[in-house]
């Protein structure tokens, strides 16, 4: 499939889209007011420690302390000591395992293995979000351009997108061969397919140098302190999506584009003919359509070509995905007509997965499928149209109530709480009081008012759809109540007022504060 990279850059924030056959699939946004942090390495300090959660807080010197879980604890990472190559080494208790000590499988209480006030190098793996700190974990990724070293591991995996089983074989004997002369894991990145042993080689050789520049650079400084930084916004947009399938990447940006060039230049100069300079009139966004793609992927209903459409609601536990026919009513049998609708729907709910890059347990509520074949059918391609997604997924078959959920990596705020806030009015329910309820808790209110200071003159201030809602719908009511408390009224409209808000007022202009 062809792809197209479009890097928008100017002083407030720097925007990737990508475009699948000129479809967009997959939007990245970095505020510069916004220093991100995501993949930077640290020296920290263990600031308490919770054996009965099994976590860790540790300061890095961000605002709130990075959370440790025990399954992100590197037992060999600890800077108590150090190893023969002068990195960071756990000093394991004397302890031995004990495989219900820790609990979920876990052969160690988390207090087996750190301790307050210990300091230890941490790599953050997901952002901040909303009043959460970052996470962290002591499994510590050097990114490459073909190939990630895991310092901490002897694992040796290969990238899923690379399909060619001899391909993949070749590459994972050329880390085999190289993985007897160092420490350390790796996974080899799809972008390696056809590198030649010199190339791949002189990469590893790159990266564990890095690696022992981290040791040093740790021994030197004091905890809390950055000790590596992840490449620049664009860089890293290069590093790990510029591949062959990439036809070109547009760079609205001068400065921008020639960054850009010198990091391909220096990585792989034979990238360099797919990087263009944008230099038409109109926005590299709007020419190619994802200001507008990027409205939608704010909005809860998307429509699929055939009239169905699909419903995205998310909350802070978990996103709910709903598919209905809306429109569609097909031309065959009813259950052709809804396994047509539901396999249009698995395209559209993965891209709008990534789109807004979802995570955490998403739910997705297909129209109900009586045959156990169309079920199975929409389940495996809604798998394979997942492998694609660099997001790590574990999706579960249909349940009885004929739901599919998964769960996918998040590792930082999703699209909606980057671009969008809550709103004022409804406070994230998505709904507010009626006019019709708001007036009538007003009559209520002028009655209360009345009965507690036994004042005839008031003056009521209200939303002004308020105030019109009275005066043309509920005028009868109105009248009513002034002549049954003998009252005289003043309704005074303020737009400023939030539609569900009212004072009122005393003749001497004394606010009335009802119990």
């Amino acid at each position: 499939m062809e792809k197209e990279i479009l890097i928008s850059d100017d002083e407030y924030e720097t925007r990737c889209a990508v475009l699948e056959e000129g479809v967009l699939n997959e939007i990245q946004i970095e505020r510069k007011a916004v220093k991100p942090v995501l993949g930077n390495l640290y020296k920290g300090r263990v600031e308490n420690v919770l054996p009965g959660m099994q976590v860790a807080f540790v300061d890095i010197g961000l605002e709130r302390h990075a959370f440790l879980h025990i399954s992100d604890l590197k037992y060999n990472n600890s800077l108590n000591g150090t190893g023969d190559d002068g990195l960071p080494t756990l000093d394991m208790q004397a302890t031995p395992p004990n495989k219900s000590r820790g609990g979920r499988g876990f052969p160690y209480l988390i207090t087996d293995l750190i301790s307050k006030r210990e300091e230890i190098l941490v790599q953050v793996c997901k952002e901040p979000i909303g009043s959460k700190g970052a996470r962290v974990t002591s499994n510590i990724t050097l990114p490459g351009r073909y190939v990630v070293y895991l310092p901490n591991s002897s694992t040796i995996g290969v990238s899923r997108r690379l399909e060619s089983e001899s391909e993949r074989d070749r590459l994972r004997d050329l880390a085999q061969n190289l993985k007897a002369d160092v420490d350390g894991g790796f996974i080899i990145r799809t972008a390696a397919e056809g590198l030649s042993e010199e190339e791949f080689g002189a990469e590893i050789r790159s990266l564990i140098n890095q690696w022992k520049q981290v040791g040093e650079r740790a021994k030197r400084k004091s905890a809390p302190s950055l000790i590596l930084k992840d490449v620049s916004f664009a860089n890293r947009i290069v590093r790990d999506m510029l591949t062959k399938d990439v036809k070109q990447l547009l760079i609205d940006s001068q400065s921008g584009y020639k960054e850009t060039v010198d990091y391909v230049t220096s990585i792989m100069p034979n990238m360099l003919d797919r990087i263009s300079l944008y230099k038409n009139d109109t926005a590299l966004f709007e020419a190619y359509g994802v200001e507008e793609e990027l409205q939608k992927a704010l909005s809860e209903k998307i429509w699929l070509k055939c009239g169905g459409h699909i419903i995205i609601q998310q909350t802070e536990a978990m996103v709910s995905i709903d598919v209905n026919t809306g429109r569609f009513v097909g031309q065959s049998d009813p259950d052709n007509t809804i396994l047509s609708a539901n396999l249009e729907a698995v395209d559209e709910v993965v891209r709008q997965i990534q789109l807004r890059d979802l995570g955490g347990i998403i739910v997705v509520d297909f129209i109900d499928m009586e045959a156990h074949a169309h079920r199975k059918q929409v389940f495996k391609i809604l798998r394979e149209a997942l492998r694609k997604d660099k997001a790590r997924t574990n999706i579960l078959h249909f349940s009885d109530l004929g739901l599919v959920e998964m769960t996918r990596q998040r590792t930082r705020p999703s699209l909606s709480t980057l671009l969008t806030e809550q709103c004022p009015y409804c406070e994230g329910h998505g709904t507010i009081l009626s006019i019709e309820t708001v007036a009538i808790r007003l009559f209520r209110a002028i009655k209360t008012a009345y009965r507690q200071t036994q004042h005839s003159k008031l003056r009521i201030l209200a939303n002004d759809h308020i105030i019109s809602h009275i005066n043309a719908q509920m005028y009868t009511k109105l009248r009513e109540l002034k002549r049954n408390l003998k009252l005289e009224l003043t309704l005074e409209p303020d737009a400023d007022l939030h539609l569900e808000d009212y004072r009122i007022f005393v003749a001497n202009g004394e606010e009335l504060y009802l119990d």
